[in-house]
């Protein structure tokens, strides 16, 4: 995927669609208002203190805050409970994942904060 810019810009396309699904989702299913997923679209990227220990830190302690798992799982928590707050930070957790995929920020590799797999980027990319 990496070499083929085409291949590349749909699977953005697809991950945008899917953050503008989640969008809705929130505002009309929800009945959250949407100014919540831009004041909190930063705060899941806290977890990218973790490359202050080390890279290998900082991409587990990334992943963590970044891998699909941890908001499938609140998911499965709020269809037991029905907890408002749970969906919100479930949906809010969801969009931030998927915006940051549709700009290409995936998974890191512990080599560095720049190889992810989705491709590299940044200083990486320019290489």
């Amino acid at each position: 995927m990496q070499n083929n810019p085409i291949i590349k810009r749909i699977v953005s396309a697809e991950y945008l669609l899917i953050a503008v699904l989640i969008a809705v989702f929130f505002v009309v299913v929800g009945g959250f208002a949407w100014y919540w997923l831009v004041v909190l679209f930063f705060v899941f990227d806290i977890s990218a203190a973790g490359y202050y220990v080390n890279p290998r830190v900082g991409a587990i302690v990334y992943n963590i805050g970044h891998s699909i798992i941890g908001p499938g799982l609140l998911a499965l928590i709020y269809i037991g409970t029905t907890n408002d707050a749970i969906l919100f930070v479930t949906l809010v957790w969801l969009f931030h994942i998927f915006v940051d995929r549709a700009l290409g920020y995936g998974l890191k590799h512990t080599t560095s904060f720049h190889h992810t797999h989705l491709g590299p980027i940044g200083k990486a990319k320019k290489k």
